[in-house]
């Protein structure tokens, strides 16, 4: 348990010793572009704990942001991280004055408002990624995508693998898919060696399906359980995936990865589990739909190991974490979308 955020930011940081010997093979400095966001911190803190450890001190960890929260900054710096102030959808910003990289972590995306302003979300998940791709043409690039490419399957199915049909709704997931595309282009026209990772969704207690689940059984507001199931994983597992990702980037086609737990969860069972640890009785709206957007990580389990904090932990984490009070980040995932438009 944790009994605030300097607590939780400690457990995300600690690498486990396959990262350690991932990153001790690391040629170049690593590059975070989209450092700002909600994984980006713990990422860049993670990265620099695993090189230190793997007596990596001469890798430089940059974080690329715009920094509007300065003290994020700040608390990088201080764990040895080198931030830059940048706007990479700044049509005057030249990326050439950002620092040369043999690994990039792409992190940038537009989710949030896309259904409203489709052409931003274009701009931002699929223009944006070739300037990144032409700039570090001769560099790794782990790419975070999202199972949103998939189409809504079966919840007998156990979820999409890397080898089925896409199938986008909406203007963000087409626009995540367009990412995907030029991500791939560049490996099989440059040569730069990408792996795409398809995530959905990474929970750290503040944020996530969990979170959002657990304040409305606390709250006694009533959970729609339509989209009747998810997957989830803890933030943590899905940093250390993306980072160690670097090494089995490839030219020629691009390496793609589904990024998950391995559980198809219900979401009337999780909301039953909170109601057991808030002592309430859920409330339900709806009735479970036959399909929702579901990911088999199989592929990543084989390569990297099952995360390493169970489904049931997780969420006796966040029934602590709010019973204490304790922060969320007020920016709800809409796991439960059907339409695509976010």
């Amino acid at each position: 348990m944790f009994t605030d955020e300097a607590a939780l930011e400690e457990r995300l940081a600690t690498p486990s010793p396959a990262l350690v010997a991932d990153l001790g093979r690391l040629e170049g400095d690593l590059l975070v572009l989209g450092a700002g966001g909600k994984m980006g911190p713990s990422l860049c803190r993670l990265a620099r704990r695993a090189l230190d450890a793997a007596g990596r001190q001469d890798v430089t960890v940059y974080a690329v942001s715009r920094w509007s929260d300065k003290s994020a900054a700040d608390e990088l710096e201080a764990a040895g991280v080198s931030t830059v102030a940048f706007d990479l959808m700044d049509p005057a910003a030249d990326l050439a004055g950002l620092p040369d990289a043999g690994n990039v972590v792409f992190m940038v995306g537009a989710k949030f408002g896309s259904a409203g302003a489709p052409s931003h979300a274009w701009a931002v998940n699929a223009a944006m990624p070739d300037r990144v791709a032409r700039r570090w043409s001769g560099a790794r690039i782990a790419a975070f995508s999202t199972g949103n490419v998939y189409p809504l399957v079966p919840v007998s199915s156990g979820g999409c693998t890397e080898s089925d049909p896409v199938g986008p709704v909406g203007e963000y997931a087409m626009s995540c898919l367009g990412r995907e595309r030029i991500f791939g282009h560049a490996a099989l026209t440059r040569g730069t060696r990408v792996a795409n990772i398809r995530l959905n969704y990474a929970v750290d207690l503040r944020y996530g399906v969990l979170a959002d689940i657990a304040y409305r059984v606390q709250a006694g507001e009533p959970v729609d359980v339509t989209t009747g199931h998810a997957n989830v994983v803890w933030q943590g597992y899905a940093n250390e995936v993306a980072l160690r990702s670097l090494l089995h980037a490839t030219d020629g086609e691009a390496f793609t990865l589904n990024l998950t737990g391995p559980e198809t969860a219900s979401v009337r069972r999780l909301a039953r589990w909170f109601g057991e640890e808030f002592g309430k009785e859920p409330v339900f709206a709806g009735e479970e739909a036959p399909t929702a957007l579901l990911s088999d990580a199989s592929r990543c389990h084989a390569l990297f190991g099952y995360p390493d904090v169970a489904l049931r932990t997780l969420v006796e984490w966040q029934a602590d974490w709010l019973r204490r009070g304790l922060p969320l980040s007020g920016k709800p995932t809409k796991f439960q979308v059907r339409d695509g438009r976010f």
